[in-house]
Formats: structure tokens, sequence, C-alpha cells
């Protein structure tokens, strides 16, 4: 063989290995996952839509209207999605069209805070389903805080966040400590907890020198937090949009730092990965489950500070939102990565965002929540579309070390 031919061999080689290994990450498959729950999305749309289903009743006289009429069904939908969660096409001007995203992006940032906080568990080789319990157990801090204190301004802030993060994860180390002392399993400990942060938080609400509105009704609510703790306005008054924000971007900063730059975060790794070997090799498994479990909830505390400072009003047990469930599916569908986090959150704000505008269109918002349990479903389930696009199965790798810092010699 003539050394061009070999040229091109070696080429050609290389990429198609640069091919395989693109088509069989992850990207490609939770981009497909996220396609294919779409699509199904828009045969729910279609096949339970009166309009359709008359179209189709009539195909032999007019065949022409049954086909559009599922064309426009489809349309109308996730035209409505786009309008509702991105940009208002039908507004007055340019920052009136925007007010959708932002409302994204102001549903997105607590679930990513939360997310993050369980996909940094799923990298330990943990399965932390108790944010609903951290960001209740933080919520109580926080409004305590926000209620019974009074501070200046952007102190009184930090500290009601601060509350948060501290109340939050002292409900991680609780779980820690179980789960490294006596061997319970986290999944059984953070159910029952979730329970226990619930009723905890409703008992609060209903003790007067603690978190109870003075002249509350029957509903247990608390009062409203002061001026000074509140997460003032990002975009101004015309838009919901606050600081929350800002603390999911400082999130997400600093959970890619400790999971991909930190020492600490390689020994997180590398119990996830073997915790049989991180134990020969010296590292403390049990101290590493307290401390991930703690630093799981401290980001589900944020997500309580953002919705528990960001209401102009008293809060109520309601005031959750279910964030900490869709946390689950945000770090799941996000692969535990800083930036996959942050794509599944401003997916899952874009889904809130946008359900009344679908409503509105006609469309039964519950499609979106069958769109979203779908995507779950298959990116749970890898060997599935990995079968359905003929996609390659990934090439194993090795867990590399953090990048020690090397300090100058004076």
């Amino acid at each position: 063989m003539s050394k061009k031919k070999e040229t091109v061999v070696v080429a050609e080689t290389k990429a198609q290995s640069v091919l395989h290994e693109i088509m069989s990450g992850d990207p490609v498959r939770i981009a497909l996952s996220i396609l294919l729950g779409f699509i199904i999305g828009a045969i729910f749309m279609v096949v339970f839509n009166d309009q359709v289903v008359r179209a189709w009743s009539n195909f032999g006289s007019d065949p022409g209207l049954a086909f559009s009429s599922i064309w426009w069904t489809i349309q109308d939908g996730y035209g409505a999605l786009f309008t509702g969660s991105i940009f208002d096409t039908n507004a007055g001007n340019f920052l009136d069209g925007l007010r959708p995203l932002t409302e994204t992006l102001r549903f997105a940032a607590p679930l990513i805070m939360a997310g993050l906080g369980v996909a940094l568990t799923f990298r330990v080789g943990l399965f932390n389903i108790g944010a609903t319990g951290q960001i209740m157990m933080g919520l109580a801090g926080a409004t305590f805080v926000s209620t019974r204190l009074h501070m200046p301004m952007v102190i009184h802030m930090i500290v009601a966040v601060l509350a948060a993060i501290a109340f939050a994860a002292v409900w991680g180390i609780i779980v820690g400590i179980l789960k490294s002392r006596t061997g319970a399993h986290e999944v059984i400990v953070t159910i029952m907890l979730n329970y226990v942060a619930t009723a905890l938080f409703t008992f609060f609400l209903r003790q007067p020198g603690l978190l109870l509105e003075s002249n509350g009704g029957g509903t247990p609510k608390s009062d409203h937090p002061d001026g000074t703790a509140m997460l003032g306005s990002l975009l101004g008054p015309n838009y919901n949009l606050h600081f929350g924000l800002i603390l999911a971007v400082i999130a997400v900063v600093f959970y890619w730092w400790l999971m991909e730059k930190s020492t600490f975060g390689f020994r997180f790794r590398l119990v996830g990965h073997n915790a049989s070997a991180a134990k020969a090799a010296g590292i403390k498994v049990e101290n590493t489950f307290v401390w991930a479990l703690a630093l799981s909830a401290a980001f589900a505390g944020l997500a309580a500070a953002n919705q528990g400072l960001s209401i102009d009003g008293g809060l109520t047990t309601s005031i959750e939102a279910g964030i900490g469930f869709d946390a689950i599916t945000v770090a799941l569908l996000g692969g535990s990565r800083a930036g996959g986090v942050v794509m599944a959150g401003l997916l899952f704000g874009a889904f809130k965002a946008g359900s009344a505008s679908m409503q509105v269109a006609g469309v039964s918002p519950e499609v979106l929540g069958v769109v979203k349990a779908l995507i779950v479903l298959f990116i749970a389930a890898p060997p599935i579309i990995r079968a359905l696009y003929r996609l390659p199965k990934p090439t194993p790798k090795l867990l590399e070390p953090a990048k020690p810092v090397v300090k100058a010699s004076k």
C-alpha cells in the first residue's frame, strides 16, 4: 500500500473514531430522547384533540382538512409553548416579547439549584430524593430570619440565604450520618424525612411565636418577609425575574469547580466510581457520604431561599411547588454535569412558563407532563434509545484525577 493510501486510511479511521465518540456520547442520546418525547407528545395532542377527531370522521368528504388539522394542532400546541416560554411574537414591542424568556429563567433557577444537589449525590454513587424535605427546612430557616429578625438591606438578605443553606444542610447531614454510621439506605431515609420536614414546616407555620402570620386565617401562612431580606428585581418592576437567577449562576460555577477541578470533587467522583477502591486508597468513604449529602442539601437550601425570599406575601406549604422531585429529573436529564443540569433546568423552566399558553391555545397542559415523563423514561433506559436510533455503545473511560495546584517556590 502506498504512503498516500495509508494516510487516507488513517484519516478515515480517525474520522470514524470521532464519529463513534460523538454518536455514542450522552449529549446525542439525551437530545434524541428529548426529540422522541416531543414526537410522542405531539401524537397525544393529535389523538385527544376534538377538532382532529371530527375532521378525521369526515375524511372521505374532505381528506385535506383531516391532514391539515393534525398540522395545525401540533403547530398551535408547540407554538404556544414557544410564545409562552421564549418570545411572545404578539407583544407590542421587543422588550415585552422577551417577558416569556424571563419567566423561563425564573422558573429554571430553583430547578437548577436543586438539580445540582441531586446531581452531586449521583456522582458519589448515592440517590438523594430528599430535596423536597431539604427545601422545606431551608424555607423554615429563611422565613424565620426574614420575618423575625430585622437587619439592614443586603445583610438581611445574605443572612436569610445562609440560614436556608444551613437548615437544609443539617437535614442532609442527618441522612449522611444515618447512612455512614448505621448503613441505612439513603432512599428510605430521605423519603421519610420528606414527610417529617413537611409536617415540621406546617407545625412551625401554626406557631405564633415562630412563623405564623399574626392576623392569619384558617390556612397556616407565614408573615410577610421584610423588604430588606427579599431578593430584589433583576430587570425592573415590569418583569418578575429576581436575583435568584444570580444565585443559580453562582451555584453552577461552584458545582463545576467542585466536581471538575477540586481535589475534594475528585474524591467524590472516585467514591462514586468505586467505593472499595477509594477506601483502599485511604479515602474515608463514610465521611465522604456525609459531606456529599450535606452539600447536596445545601444546594436545595439555595432553591429554598429562591422560593422563600422572592414571594411578596406570606408563605404556605405549597411554596415548594414540586421542585424537589423535578430536581431528580433535571439531574438525570443533565447527566449530573453542570452544563447538562443548566440545559435541563431551562427546558423544564420553559415547560412551566409555557404550560399556561398551551392551555389557552386549547392544548391540555398535561401533555407536557407526558413529555417530561417520557424523556425521563428514555434517559433512564439508554438501550431503548440506542436500539431505536441504532446508536453505537459508548467506549468505557477511565476516571481522570483532578489537576493538582502547583505553587511556585519562593
